[in-house]
This record gives C-alpha cells, structure tokens and sequence, in this order.
C-alpha cells in the first residue's frame, strides 16, 4: 500500500490483510519509497495513490513496469480525472479505482489484478467514455490496423470497460472458453500485450 498520508495508509493496510488470500507485504509514503521496496519484496500487486510527494504514483507505475515487471500497480485514488487515468494505464497500471470502494470490493479487485484482469472504477470509466471524442469508424483493412468482426468489437468494448471473461460472456450470451479465445485474437491482431493496452486502443479507437 503507497499512499502519503500515514492514517489511510496503515487503515487500508490492516483492512486488506484480514482479506482471505491476502498478504500484506510492506507500504511506503511515496513512489520512491515504493520502488526500493518492491524491488526488494517482489509484491504480485501494489496499490498506489496518485498524487504523492517526491514521486508521484503515475511516475511509480512507469519504473515498476520496467523494475518489477511481475508486479502489477493498482492506482486508488480521490481523484476520478480522466486525464490521470489515461496517464496511469498508459504507464502500466492494471486497474484504476477509488477510495471510497468497499473493503471487499477492494480485495475483490487486488485478486483479479493478481489474476490479470485490469479493473476500472465504474465512475472513472463513466467520466472517460463522456471525454471521447464522437466514435470513429471499426478498424478495416485499409485503414492502418486488422480488421475486427461485429462481435469482436464487441468484446473489446467490454474488455475496455473492466468486465472479466466470465462477466462478458454472460453480457453476450457466450461461453467462457470461446470469449477468452476471441480476446485472444484480438490482442493478437491488434498486436497488444494485455488487456491494458486493448483498453487503451479501444478508447483511441472511440469504442468506449
């Protein structure tokens, strides 16, 4: 847990270590302080506040992306600006959510950040689908990047807006299996290493 402020820091801290299945490893007043320490504890999940003295979390994400590659960062935060947002993801960050998010919500989203899954407040996605800019067309041949099918833009849509497999396949009324295929051919064709960067590619595309 990286937050600057000692009190939200060490309360978040003793919530999430109650949690089944989680450990809490270590905190840290900034994002200096977070990199030296996950560096030397190799934490599967770090949670980070966005504004912080010294380094701030976006900054933090960035070097523990490259540092600490098996360590995925989960932004919480106050602060619902899609700009920091947008920031953050393109920074390697697999999730953004607020602090107002229930103490099970929270462990519930640190398990499936674990698991790969990118997680996005519902306020958060609700203010960053309302910045974009008027749809853009699907993807075509001709037009720089792989074509996508109807149904798959459909999926992508919905990997960008934080749903897991499971919740998808239920939306579309598809089977796990073929959703988890289908959201690897689109990686595949869109060249995008997780669904971090399909979200991003999604929203450049206008799909949110």
């Amino acid at each position: 847990m990286v937050d600057d402020q000692q009190l939200i820091r060490d309360g978040i801290a003793s919530l999430l270590s109650i949690r089944p299945g989680i450990s809490v490893v270590g905190t840290a007043a900034d994002g200096r302080e977070a990199v030296v320490k996950a560096v030397e504890l190799r934490p599967d999940v770090a949670l980070m506040d966005v504004r912080m003295p010294v380094l701030d979390g976006v900054e933090a994400a960035a070097v523990l992306r490259d540092r600490v590659p098996g360590c995925r960062v989960v932004m919480l935060t106050t602060f619902d600006d899609e700009e920091y947002v947008v920031q953050a993801l393109r920074a390697g960050a697999s999730g953004y959510l607020l602090k107002d998010l229930p103490a099970d919500e929270l462990a519930h989203a640190i398990r499936l950040a674990h698991s790969g899954v990118t997680q996005l407040d519902s306020s958060v996605a609700g203010r960053l689908a309302a910045a974009l800019p008027p749809p853009l067309p699907a993807p075509t041949p001709g037009s720089g990047s792989p074509a996508l099918s109807p149904r798959e833009i459909d999926i992508l849509r919905l990997v960008a807006r934080g749903r897991t497999n499971r919740e998808i396949a239920g939306e579309l009324y598809l089977s796990e299996g073929t959703v988890k295929n289908h959201v690897s051919r689109i990686l595949g064709r869109l060249r995008l290493r997780d669904r971090t960067q399909a979200a991003l590619r999604a929203r450049d595309l206008g799909l949110l």
